[in-house]
């Protein structure tokens, strides 16, 4: 109350509905509130404080909201049952489409990782692009990214896999820093560039909600519905899109806008997801997207 009262608000204390282990003390911090014409506050019993209440009038009833447009609705055909996405509640999430997983000379292909098997991802991705951006949803480009002095780094992710120091992240590589912000590896593949007003979110673990403003941004866009691309399948995409489950949004990754190192692997991350009624969300094409925001546009 104390605090309170030098924080600026009007207290009341509640006389029998407080305390103490000796009935002096209770009496004598009641008679402290209200001394000095009351320093600390004022004192009454709750039955004073119920009888004032109730003579209060009755509060005006809130004036009633205008009513909101209508969002238009697409329908994916997806599994394991059709998506439903609201046009003005769905953003688009594009994962880790950078040089240095996607490109030869980048971190990927000097792990003697096949890029080419990303590259076979680039169209469906391009397609997905295109037609979040006729239909203006917000579109988040993630990059796996650490600060340039490694604070973001914890040592656990350092020293996975045993690398030698020449292949670790910080080291330099032929496109500059490995999975450091601001080096040429570090950047988005030429045919996926955001444009101007599309977000980016640099994230330092697999998963683009941890350590990141991805959730605030989502928020203050009244996103609901989330649609995922990007590399690789199992890792990256499929965390994020298990933080975003968990998280209440309502997921749909595009099959061929995404793709691994491991070909089995994206196909059993996507059996996953949809395994159980859509455990963790829904599964579809870019061509099956497009097909349902068109008819959404003409609906």
């Amino acid at each position: 109350m104390r605090d309170a009262n030098d924080m600026g608000y009007e207290c009341l204390l509640l006389s029998d509905c407080t305390a103490a282990t000796a009935a002096a003390n209770h009496l004598a911090a009641c008679d402290m509130v209200k001394k000095q014409g009351g320093v600390f506050g004022a004192v009454a019993d709750s039955g004073a404080l119920l009888a004032a209440i109730e003579k209060l009038p009755a509060p005006a009833a809130p004036p009633a909201p205008p009513p909101a447009a209508a969002s238009p609705i697409a329908t994916v055909a997806a599994r394991p049952y059709p998506y439903s996405l609201p046009l003005a509640s769905t953003a688009v999430i594009m994962i880790d489409f950078q040089k240095d997983f996607m490109l030869k000379g980048g971190f990927g292909d000097t792990l003697k990782n096949d890029v080419g098997l990303l590259m076979e991802c680039v169209p469906g991705a391009q397609r997905l692009l295109a037609v979040a951006r006729a239909a203006k949803l917000p579109i988040v480009h993630t990059l796996e990214a650490h600060k340039p002095d490694l604070s973001d780094l914890h040592t656990s992710k350092l020293t996975r896999g045993n690398l030698p120091e020449e292949l670790r992240i910080g080291a330099t590589g032929a496109m500059g820093r490995i999975l450091v912000a601001g080096e040429e590896g570090n950047w988005i593949i030429d045919e996926l560039v955001p444009l101007p007003g599309e977000e980016l979110v640099h994230k330092p673990g697999k998963g683009a909600f941890y350590a990141t403003g991805l959730e605030p941004y989502l928020k203050s866009k009244g996103i609901t519905h989330l649609l995922f691309a990007g590399v690789t399948t199992e890792v990256c995409v499929q965390t994020t899109m298990r933080e975003a489950n968990d998280r209440g949004y309502e997921c749909l990754l595009v099959t061929d806008a995404t793709a691994s190192y491991f070909p089995a692997f994206k196909d059993a991350a996507i059996e996953m997801i949809v395994a159980q009624g859509g455990i963790v969300g829904w599964a579809a094409d870019s061509v099956a997207l497009e097909e349902a925001l068109k008819q959404a546009d003409t609906a």
